[in-house]
């Protein structure tokens, strides 16, 4: 029997730092001895944890002790195969994952709206994506999921697919059947790889979702930093079938992650699984009256909607208001940062609460939060914007020049307007939420440039697009 009262990484440390080792090994800070003195307080405790694959601690990328148990803890928790500590982030599980799954030229179907990180997991690969494009939510304003009409169309036409990459859920909480995806690829006897960075807390009870590993999925990787407790860069990877092959999964964390992880962050995963393993009904009772009373407050204003899940069914941690007056969401969301409230994401319609896994009685400042919100928002007017957004229905597509040619190609730079129907030459990612609006080799569509102008408008961030400060966009210059 697995106790997960067991904190094993994290007591590691702590006994050793209560025998005040004298440090004559990397990293260079000793311990946090030798530190800026005006850190002060914020480091030095913290350092103390900083150390490195000593006697008793173990190692990352061979596991035989206390770091070894901690995975074990946590593939008993979720119930999978094997379960991997990452300090990559989750960049780094689906780089992994889709390395193991995936060879030179095997067409593999991906989610368009996926991250940045799988895309880039596949050109690694040298693999042959084929986008399937998502629905799209007309009261919500954004892109949700792939349908199963379009992946049974996807692998009708590609029946030698290699691999079904997903995302669940999407960045706003938002779920869909992701059972019967994975039921009919695996039918075809096709792997389902679960980009899962915002359900790491999905194995709770009835409150949340279900979990892609509960779900059936073959490999899912998570984000514990996003809703668990643990330190930025923690996330979590698991194998949940035959169908990858785990010593390939091995080889390449063991390639792709850093030879020296950071014992704080792999035991603040330690941490993170033990409050998942020791929350209960009454925690989520709990967080879910506090959560529903922030709703309730935000509904008494007239300016913003409190957006609801399609058949209530989505992250309760997760909670989007969409705006009804001249701010966008983006605008909104900068005054919400004068008053010292940071949201996790805002585009162009709405703005994306993300709430703290709470346990019973624990305290956050909802009310503080609802009357800085109530004195924003108190004398903006109504102002009901309706914007319609083109939707792509080409909805199985390959890129229009494959990775390996780009690098032969010439590119220039175009007026934004005048792009629609060439192919775009480099990768332009709004950040947050760090999907691709538009990927380096895909045709470019009238939907990609009407968004990508109203983001623009707005104010959002991006990655890529090195000329978009000039309103130009690099195309390939052979069509």
């Amino acid at each position: 029997m697995v106790n997960q009262k067991t904190i094993p990484l994290y007591r590691a440390l702590v006994e050793h730092t209560k025998n005040k080792p004298i440090s004559f090994h990397v990293p260079g800070h000793k311990n946090g001895q030798v530190f800026l003195a005006e850190t002060g307080e914020f480091y030095q405790t913290f350092l103390q944890l900083d150390v490195t694959e000593l006697s008793g601690l173990d190692d990352l990328h061979s596991p035989e002790e206390v770091i070894k148990e901690g995975e074990h803890l946590l593939a008993s928790l979720y119930q999978v195969k094997k379960s991997f500590f990452l300090v990559n982030g989750s960049t780094v599980g689906n780089l992994a994952m889709i390395l193991a799954a995936c060879r030179k030229d095997d067409i593999v179907l991906v989610q368009r709206n996926c991250h940045k990180s799988v895309v880039n997991g596949i050109k690694l690969a040298k693999a042959r994506p084929v986008f399937l494009e998502p629905e799209y939510d007309p009261i919500w304003k954004v892109a949700t999921n792939v349908s199963l009409d379009t992946v049974k169309r996807a692998i009708s036409l590609y029946p030698e697919a290699k691999a079904l990459i997903v995302t669940y859920p999407n960045y706003y909480g938002m779920v869909y059947d992701l059972k019967a995806l994975i039921c009919h690829a695996h039918v075809h006897d096709i792997p389902v790889l679960v980009d899962e960075a915002h359900g790491a807390h999905f194995i709770l009870d009835d409150h949340f979702p279900s979990s892609a590993v509960k779900l059936g999925a073959d490999a899912v990787v998570q984000s514990a930093h996003k809703t668990l407790p643990a330190m930025t860069m923690g996330s979590y990877l698991h194998i949940n079938s035959d169908r990858i092959n785990i010593g390939k999964v091995k080889d390449y964390l063991q390639i792709l992650q850093s030879s020296s992880p950071s014992y704080p962050i792999m035991a603040s995963l330690d941490l993170a699984r033990h409050y998942l393993a020791m929350y209960e009904e009454k925690d989520s009772n709990y967080l879910v009256n506090m959560i529903d009373y922030f709703k309730q407050e935000l509904k008494q204003i007239p300016s913003i909607k409190v957006l609801e899940y399609p058949n209530s069914v989505g992250d309760q941690l997760k909670v989007t208001i969409q705006s009804r007056n001249k701010f966008s969401g983006l605008e909104l969301q900068k005054k919400f940062e004068q008053q010292g409230i940071y949201t996790e994401l805002a585009d162009t319609h709405n703005i994306l609460f993300i709430f703290p896994l709470l346990k019973d009685k624990q305290n956050y400042p909802f009310k503080l939060a609802i009357k800085k919100i109530k004195r924003i928002l108190e004398e903006v007017p109504i102002q009901e914007v309706m914007e319609i957004i083109p939707v792509s229905k080409e909805k199985v597509k390959e890129l229009a020049i494959p990775f390996d040619l780009m690098d032969e190609l010439v590119t220039s730079d175009v007026s934004i307007s005048d792009t629609a129907g060439k192919v775009c030459a480099e990768t332009i990612i709004p950040y947050p939420p760090g999907v691709p609006l538009l990927l380096k080799g895909e045709d470019i569509t009238v939907a990609a440039i009407e968004q990508l102008k109203s983001l623009m408008k707005s104010g959002a961030r991006f990655q890529g697009g090195s000329s978009l400060d000039k309103g130009l966009i690099k195309i390939f210059s052979t069509r």
